[in-house]
């Protein structure tokens, strides 16, 4: 069986699993865990933002952000098929009471001429974009990237207009690795960041929210709310280092998978462009199957994805995939009859 269905499915590697048990805790809801302390602080000067927050999720860590950048009756922007608006049960109307207004990006990228187009008067007679919520790289639209001239453009906007913006950066060492740059470069674009380090680092679980002092300060009233103190948090936390430490660099084997995925089902009745990064969103309407029912006949050889939509499925390689698993992949889709 090979599991295409998200890079949340790695699992930890030996060395996680020493570290975790050898880790030097503390009680963190007292700021105590010297393993945590020193992932916040990496994860931080990593971004180059003034401080970061662990959180045992990455949907935590971004609502957690924008109850911290909004007030209740605000409204935050974001792209139509993000995960923020799409993937956390509409959290940010549930805790922070805010209204998300979708704008329409190019494979997940939005462009400031969009965005500029829903700041409206300032006046009392309309709720008022207060956030502007990110995602790098874009989930189900393929792993795309922000090229560093658009994430400029929207920077200057948002400086314009008065307002933050909050990165999802779920997969953004994706792309740095894929962009050549370091992180904090995307990421300095950005007021707060999340980035994760149980998807493609293969930590078991664990996020990580950067910004500015007081906004962490603040967030980890709300993170204590939510329930996300998590006491001896240094056993998660160990792994996420070494994530970092020894899983990042690796990352571009992951995207080489995935390009190989596209280009052996280039031809074929399976359609989709070449990745950026790690996903794959396939397109299945010319085979005459609906995206469940490839899903279900992939399944049937061993090959697991998950539904994008009724036309689409999704694939995303990661470190337990290996070379055997996209060849496997391939000849399961090329035994697939219309």
């Amino acid at each position: 069986m090979h599991d295409f269905r998200s890079d949340t499915v790695t699992k930890p590697t030996s060395a996680m699993r020493k570290a975790m048990a050898e880790a030097e805790v503390g009680d963190d809801v007292f700021g105590e865990d010297p393993t945590v302390n020193k992932l916040q602080e990496v994860c931080a000067w990593r971004l180059r933002k003034e401080a970061g927050l662990f959180f045992p999720t990455g949907t935590m860590a971004n609502q957690v952000a924008v109850k911290c950048w909004t007030e209740a009756g605000d409204e935050i922007l974001l792209e139509r098929r993000s995960h923020i608006l799409n993937y956390e049960l509409a959290a940010f109307a549930v805790v922070s009471g805010v209204m998300a207004r979708a704008v329409e990006g190019e494979r997940g990228i939005i462009r400031a001429a969009a965005l500029a187009r829903e700041f409206r008067p300032k006046t009392y007679l309309f709720s008022s974009p207060t956030l502007i919520c990110l995602e790098d790289t874009t989930n189900m639209t393929g792993g795309t990237c922000y090229p560093q001239a658009v994430l400029k453009e929207i920077r200057a906007l948002a400086t314009e207009q008065g307002v933050p913006i909050h990165l999802d950066g779920a997969r953004l060492w994706n792309a740095a690795v894929a962009q050549k740059v370091e992180p904090f470069e995307i990421a300095q674009h950005a007021d707060s960041v999340m980035v994760s380090l149980s998807k493609g680092l293969a930590a078991p679980a664990g996020s990580v929210l950067c910004g500015p002092a007081d906004l962490i300060d603040k967030a980890r009233k709300w993170r204590k709310l939510l329930g996300g103190g998590m006491r001896q948090s240094g056993v998660l936390a160990a792994a996420g280092l070494v994530g970092l430490q020894e899983m990042v660099a690796r990352l571009a084997e992951d995207h080489d998978r995935a390009k190989a995925l596209a280009s052996g089902l280039a031809g074929t009745k399976f359609r989709c462009e070449m990745p950026e990064t790690n996903i794959l969103i396939v397109d299945v309407r010319e085979s005459g199957k609906s995206s469940d029912q490839v899903v279900a006949l992939l399944g049937k050889s061993g090959i697991r994805v998950v539904q994008a939509d009724p036309v689409r499925i999704r694939m995303v390689t990661h470190c337990d995939v290996k070379e055997d698993a996209v060849a496997d992949a391939l000849e399961a889709f090329r035994s697939l009859r219309a």
